[in-house]
């Protein structure tokens, strides 16, 4: 299993955001995946199975998905990874004027 995992919700929409690319890096943005969320706007496989303790980022390309009006056509996400071999799983909740993040299950 992917140690980096993300779901993303489009809020203003109240359903799943498809098509999302995402990027993992690392702190000096070197890139260490990407994905795009799938139907249910999930990334289930983000990266490898394990990483070493430190702080990565996921970008989220989200213009394309809320259009040409979006005050966020990106979302970047820091977290810090404590356990290298503990599943990380960092949802998006998105709308067109915010967005907000949490550490999932």
């Amino acid at each position: 299993m992917s140690l980096v995992t993300t779901h993303v919700l489009d809020t203003a929409a109240g359903r799943p955001a498809a098509g999302i690319d995402v990027r993992l890096e690392a702190a000096d943005g070197t890139e260490i995946a990407r994905g795009r969320t799938d139907d249910d706007g999930r990334i289930r496989e983000l990266g490898p199975d394990r990483l070493e303790p430190g702080v990565y980022r996921l970008v989220f390309d989200t213009g394309p998905h809320l259009g040409p009006d979006a005050f966020f056509p990106e979302v970047t996400v820091s977290f810090r990874v404590f356990d290298g071999t503990q599943h990380h799983h960092v949802p998006v909740l998105l709308s067109p004027f915010s967005y907000s993040t949490y550490r999932g299950s």
